[in-house]
C-alpha cells in the first residue's frame, strides 16, 4: 500500500515519527494498535496492519464494548507499520499533541481483508490486553473528504458496557489531564477519571460438575499443578492401521504440535521442543485462559483450516509469518491432567470423554479432535477420500505416556501411480544390479514425450531387483533420450534406456519440484506397457499445429543426488512471485537453483551461525538482514550464542538441505556465515580478507591484489582459497585447524591490511573511509570478529542478474572476467563441469596463526 500521502503530510526533520521506508518487522503475527492523540481534538487512533502499512481510522469517542453502540471512525492515511512502536511528542506539524499506547496485539480475519474493506463491511478479531474479541468496521453511506466508519463491537462473550475511557492507566489519564484545553477534553478528561475498570474478560464454563467427573475417573490420582513443560506422547509410523476395536482413530492434524499448562490460573504454551509459544499465538492463548481452569494439561495440534475446513499446512505458515490472516485452531485430543488430579493412568477414551464436556460448543479457536472406534481400514479410506494427510490411531485403554511407547500410531496417505522407467543409477556397496531406477510419466505438452518424475530405490525384494535389474541394463547408454524432459542436471552417473518397462510405485505425494516423495517400489507391470499410460485418465497430450517448441530450460529442477540433501519435506508457496524482476526469475527459480546445487552448498554452511538477506517481496523491493529466528522455522538448528557486548540471543544455523530450503521459502536469497561453528563459536576456522574495489578500478588490478595476498600469505605457511563474491570484488580465506579465539585473528588480518596498505599506498587502504578509497582497493579484515559474517559459497546474491559468489581454484583466476561472473544461470552448468569442489579438502589441512607468526618472526 502506499505511504506517499503520509509522507507528504510530514517533515520528517522536525517530527520523530518513523519514515515510510522504515522496516516491516520479520517473520511476526499481523499485528493491531490503538493510540491514544491528544491532538488538536483528543482522539483515539486504530491501526490495522495489512501487507506493509497500517490501515488507519481516527475514533473520537473511542472503541466501545457495547454491541448496540457505533463509534464513528474517520478513515486516514496509511501508516508504516513501524508506527506501532510510536510513543511520545509530536512537536510540531501535522498531528501535534501527545501520543499514548493504548493497545497493541495481533488481529485476524476470514478470507481477504482489501476485499472486505473495499466492500465496505471487515469483520475481524483484537488480541491484544485492552481489546479482545470480534469487532466490525462498517463504511457509512455518507461521501465525504475523509471517508466515515463505524466501528463496532460484535455480541460475543466479550460483550459488555465498558468504554474505552474506562480502561486508561495512571499514564493516559494524566496525559489526558494535561491536554485538557478545549471544553470537549475537559469533559473527556473528567470522563476518563471517573472509574477505572478492566477489560471484560469472556464468560467462564462451569467446571464443579467437571472436577467431580473427573475425581471419579477410574486411576484418576490427586496430584499438584505444575506449570512446567511436560514431554508429550509421540506415534510411531506404520504402513496400514491397526485392526481391532480397541482402537479409536483420529485425524492427522497437518499443523504444529502445541502443548498447555494451566497452574494458578496462569496459561502457557509450548512447542512439542519446548519453546514457550504465547507471544506467538496469543490468540490460541487468550482462548484456553477464556475455559476459567485452575490447572490442567492439555495437548494437541495448532492449525489453520482452508475452504473446506482442511487442516492447511501453507495457510498455517504463512499466518504465523504474517504473510495472511486465517484463523487459527487448537484441536484438542488429551487431558492428561485436569483440576487437581493426574489422568495419565486413566483409560483414553475416559480422558477424551471428559476433555469433550469441558470444551462443550462453539468455543472460537478451540476444537475437539473427535474419533471412530475400530474399522481402522475404513478410516484411512476416508482419510485417503478427503486427501487429508492421514490418521492416528491410539488404544483406548491406554494412558498417558511420554515418547514412543506404541500406543499411539500414525498412517500417512500414500497415494500410488503407474510410471515408466527410463534409466537407472550404478549400484553402491553390496547392492548389485543397481540403485534406483529413473521413473517418468508421459508429457502432456508432447505427443511422445516424457516428463523426469525422480528414482525408486526402496521396495525391492532380492528376486525382485535381480528381475528387474535383467530387464532395463539392456541396451542401456550414457546419452540422455531426446525426448525426456525436467531431467535432473547432477544426474552424471545415470544410465539411460528407452521406455520398455512399467513399475507401480506408492509415494506421499509430490516434493516442489514435481518430483516423487518418499517413493517405494509396489510392484512390476508386466501386463503393462509405456504406451498403456497415455489411456483416458490422464490427460490426453496436446496435439501441436506447429512444430513444437522446445521447452523453456529451468535451472536445475530436482534434488541433489545425495540423501542428506532430500528437500522433499519443504513446500514452496507463491512459486510464480518474481523475485529478480529484471531477468524474470521466479521463487520456483530461487529454490530449484538451491535444491540443484545443494551437495555442492551444503557442506560449507552446515552447524556455521548463519546471517541471511530475505527479499520476501523481490530483490528489487525491501530485503531483510536477520540472524535470529522468526515465527514459523521449524527446520532450521537454533543455538543460544553470546554476543559482543555480553548478553546472549538465539541464532539460527543450518542441519540439513531442509533447512536451507526452509530459508529459502521464507524468502531468502543471500547465506552468510560466521567464520566458527555454531558448536565452538570462540574458535574461528576461517580469516576472509575481502578485496573490495573502489569505482573504476579495473578488475585486473583486483585479480593482481589477490595474488599479491596469497603469495604474503605462502610465505608464512598458510594455504589459501580464493572465492568471487558475486559483486565487484575477491575473497582470499585462510582455514584455521586447530581454530584460533577470535581476538587473534582480528588482530592478524588487521595487520595484514595494515601491511599491505602501508607496502603499497597507491594500491591499497585498510579504512572503509570512502573519501579516501577512491582508486583505491579496501583490504577489509573487519569480517574477522565474532559475530561477523561473509558470504557463502554458491549463494545467491539480490543484485541484478541474480549473480552468485563462487568458489575457485587459483588456477582458474585468469579466465575470470570479473567478480559477478557466475549466476543462477550459469553456475549449475559449470558444477556439472567439475568433478570435484575447488575447496576440497579445505576442511583437513592443518594449520594455525600461531605456527604463521613463528614463521613471520624467523624470516624478520
Amino acid at each position: 500500500m502506499s505511504l506517499r500521502e503520509y509522507q507528504r503530510k510530514r517533515n520528517f526533520k522536525s517530527t520523530r515519527e518513523p519514515k515510510p521506508d522504515a522496516a516491516v518487522p520479520e517473520g511476526s503475527r499481523t499485528l493491531f494498535v490503538v493510540q491514544l492523540h491528544h491532538a488538536r481534538r483528543r482522539h483515539f487512533d486504530f491501526r490495522l496492519q495489512v501487507g506493509n502499512a497500517l490501515k488507519s481510522w481516527a475514533v473520537p469517542k473511542g472503541p466501545s464494548y457495547n454491541p448496540h453502540t457505533k463509534r464513528l471512525a474517520v478513515e486516514v492515511e496509511d501508516h508504516p507499520v513501524a508506527y506501532a512502536d510510536f510513543e511520545g511528542e509530536i512537536e510540531e506539524g501535522y498531528g501535534k499533541g501527545h501520543v499514548d499506547q493504548f493497545d497493541r496485539g495481533v488481529w485476524s480475519t476470514d478470507g481477504d481483508p482489501m476485499a472486505q474493506l473495499k466492500k465496505g463491511h471487515l469483520r475481524f478479531e483484537l488480541f491484544g490486553t485492552r481489546l479482545k474479541g470480534g469487532w466490525h468496521l462498517v463504511r457509512s453511506g455518507r461521501k465525504e473528504r475523509q471517508q466515515p466508519w463505524f466501528l463496532i463491537k460484535d455480541d460475543d462473550a466479550f460483550a459488555s458496557d465498558v468504554e474505552a475511557d474506562d480502561l486508561l492507566d495512571t499514564k493516559m489519564r494524566e496525559s489526558t489531564r494535561k491536554a485538557a484545553k478545549s471544553e470537549s477534553a475537559r469533559i473527556a478528561a473528567k470522563k476518563s477519571t471517573a472509574r477505572v475498570r478492566k477489560a471484560p474478560a469472556a464468560r467462564k464454563l462451569g467446571k464443579t460438575s467437571l472436577i467431580h467427573q473427573a475425581k471419579a475417573l477410574p486411576n484418576a490420582k490427586k496430584a499438584a499443578a505444575s506449570a512446567e513443560f511436560f514431554a508429550p506422547a509421540l506415534t510411531q509410523l506404520r504402513l496400514e492401521p491397526p485392526p481391532g476395536d480397541n482402537w479409536i482413530h483420529e485425524v492427522k492434524w497437518d499443523g504444529y504440535r502445541i502443548l498447555a499448562t494451566i497452574a494458578k490460573g496462569k496459561v502457557a504454551l509450548w512447542s512439542r521442543n519446548a519453546l514457550r509459544w504465547d507471544d506467538k499465538v496469543p490468540d490460541i492463548l487468550q482462548a484456553v485462559d477464556a475455559l476459567g481452569l485452575d490447572s490442567a494439561r492439555l495437548d494437541g495440534e495448532l492449525i489453520a483450516t482452508d475452504s473446506q475446513g482442511r487442516s492447511d499446512f501453507n495457510a498455517l505458515q504463512k499466518t504465523l509469518s504474517g504473510e495472511a490472516q486465517h484463523p487459527l485452531v487448537y484441536v484438542l485430543f488429551d487431558l492428561p491432567y485436569f483440576e487437581g488430579y493426574d489422568l495419565a493412568r486413566t483409560p483414553l477414551l475416559e480422558r477424551k470423554a471428559l476433555l469433550e464436556r469441558m470444551l462443550g460448543h462453539g468455543r472460537r479457536h478451540l476444537a475437539f479432535s473427535s474419533h471412530t472406534q475400530g474399522d481402522g481400514v475404513e478410516a484411512m479410506q476416508r482419510a485417503m477420500d478427503f486427501k487429508l494427510e492421514g490418521i492416528v490411531s491410539k488404544r483406548i485403554d491406554s494412558g498417558y505416556h511420554s515418547g514412543r511407547g506404541g500406543d499411539w500410531i500414525k498412517v500417512k496417505r500414500l497415494e500410488g501411480d503407474e510410471f515408466a522407467v527410463v534409466g537407472y543409477t550404478p549400484p553402491k556397496g553390496s547392492r548389485n544390479g543397481f540403485g534406483s531406477l529413473l521413473l517418468a510419466k508421459p508429457d502432456p505438452d508432447h505427443r511422445d514425450g516424457w516428463l523426469f518424475a525422480g528414482r525408486v530405490g526402496t521396495g525391492f525384494t532380492d528376486k525382485s531387483l535381480a528381475q528387474t535389474a535383467a530387464l532395463v541394463t539392456k541396451n542401456a547408454s550414457r546419452k540422455t533420450p531426446p525426448n525426456l524432459r525436467n531431467i535432473d542436471p547432477l544426474l552424471r552417473d545415470a544410465w539411460w534406456v528407452q521406455p520398455s518397462l512399467v513399475v507401480e510405485v506408492n509415494y506421499r505425494g509430490m516434493g516442489n519440484n514435481s518430483l516423487l516423495r518418499q517413493p517405494s517400489l509396489k510392484t512390476l507391470r508386466m501386463d503393462k506397457t509405456p504406451n498403456d499410460l497415455r489411456n483416458a485418465d490422464r490427460s490426453p497430450a496436446k496435439k501441436a499445429s506447429k512444430p513444437a517448441k522446445k521447452a523453456p530450460t529451468k535451472t536445475a529442477r530436482t534434488r541433489s543426488t545425495s540423501n542428506d540433501a532430500d528437500t522433499s519435506l519443504v513446500t514452496i508457496t507463491h512459486p510464480d512471485r518474481v523475485v529478480f524482476p529484471g531477468d524474470n526469475i521466479t521463487k520456483q527459480d530461487v529454490a530449484d537453483y538451491y535444491s540443484s546445487i545443494m551437495q555442492w552448498f551444503l557442506p560449507s554452511v552446515l552447524g556455521r551461525p548463519l546471517s541471511i538477506i530475505r527479499c520476501p517481496e523481490g530483490a528489487e523491493k525491501t530485503c531483510f538482514f536477520q540472524k535470529h529466528p522468526v515465527q514459523g522455522l521449524h527446520r532450521v538448528g537454533f543455538v543460544r550464542l553470546k554476543e559482543e557486548k555480553g548478553s546472549q540471543a538465539i541464532y539460527i544455523y543450518a542441519k540439513d538441505a531442509n533447512s536451507v530450503m526452509e530459508l529459502v521459502q521464507f524468502g531468502t536469497l543471500e547465506f552468510h556465515l560466521w567464520g566458527s561453528m555454531a558448536d565452538n563459536p570462540d574458535k574461528a576456522d576461517r580469516v576472509v580478507f575481502d578485496l573490495d574495489p573502489a569505482p573504476k578500478v579495473g578488475w585486473k588490478r583486483v585479480v593482481a591484489a589477490a595474488r599479491l595476498l596469497r603469495t604474503w600469505l605462502d610465505r608464512i605457511g598458510l594455504a589459501s582459497f580464493l572465492r568471487t563474491t558475486g559483486g565487484k570484488g575477491l575473497h582470499v580465506v585462510v582455514p584455521l585447524n586447530p581454530g584460533c579465539p577470535w581476538s587473534q585473528v582480528k588482530d592478524f588480518s588487521h595487520a595484514v591490511a595494515s601491511t599491505m596498505a602501508s607496502a603499497y599506498p597507491d594500491e591499497f587502504i585498510d579504512t572503509a573511509s570512502k573519501v579516501k578509497r577512491s582508486g583505491k582497493i579496501f583490504v577489509d579484515y573487519l569480517r574477522n570478529s565474532r559475530g561477523a559474517t561473509s558470504i557463502a559459497n554458491y549463494s545467491l546474491r539480490a543484485r541484478k542478474g541474480a549473480p552468485v559468489a563462487v568458489p575457485l581454484r587459483w588456477e582458474e583466476l585468469a579466465k575470470i572476467e570479473r567478480g559477478d561472473a557466475f549466476n543462477i544461470h550459469t553456475l549449475p552448468k559449470r558444477l556439472a563441469r567439475l568433478r570435484k569442489d575447488p575447496w576440497e579438502g579445505i576442511d583437513t589441512i592443518e594449520q594455525s596463526l600461531d605456527t604463521a607468526l613463528e614463521t613471520l618472526h624467523k624470516q624478520q
